[in-house]
């Protein structure tokens, strides 16, 4: 497997559609002069950003957390700019990139050192070969202190690693439960 540069990354966006919407380049600031949290194709990989769309997990109801029973009454919805994850907590988003995997690649998501450095994680699965969708995003609010995320900023980065050949079996032939999911996906037993 070799990872990716951003030559390859352009390519498979502009002529494949493996991310739309794509940015060619790395985006640092608006079209006002806004500073905002970089996103879009870098060196040797891709930066999403985040949809406003949110569920932050509370305890309000004293839910056992099943990921086979997951009871969606432990999350509050919140539609914004940011979204304020209480301290050690948790919050769940989705980028707002639609992804299509091509079958010989394997996608692995890293957070951004912004967001890490600050003590929130980011936290995805792999995406798997021929896997399409939009990604749920898992923010952990490591600390004691309420942490915001930004909604249209740069929140992970993805790393696109292709095999010399293709797998037997595709996310895609499996019949993949989060094949196509669009915004924020809860657990599926």
């Amino acid at each position: 497997m070799t990872i990716k540069s951003d030559r390859w990354i352009r390519h498979m966006a502009q002529e494949h559609g493996m991310i739309e919407p794509f940015e060619p380049g790395q985006v640092r600031d608006t079209p006002e002069g806004e500073r905002v949290i970089s996103y879009g194709t870098s060196s040797y990989g891709y930066d999403v950003r985040c949809g406003k769309d949110f569920k932050i997990f509370t305890d309000i109801n004293s839910a056992v957390v099943d990921p086979k029973d997951f009871d969606a009454a432990s999350f509050v919805d919140v539609h914004g700019d940011v979204c304020i994850i209480p301290p050690n907590s948790f919050a769940l988003a989705y980028t707002l990139e639609y992804f299509r995997i091509p079958r010989n690649v394997l996608t692995i998501c890293l957070g951004k050192s912004t967001y890490a450095r600050c003590g929130i994680i980011v936290n995805v699965t792999p995406l798997e070969p021929e896997w399409e969708g939009r990604v749920t995003l898992e923010f952990s609010n490591t600390t004691p202190l309420p942490a915001k995320i930004h909604a249209n900023e740069g929140v992970a980065q993805m790393l696109f690693f292709e095999s010399d050949e293709p797998c037997d079996i595709s996310y895609a032939d499996r019949g993949g439960k989060y094949m196509g999911q669009d915004g924020v996906t809860l657990p599926r037993s």
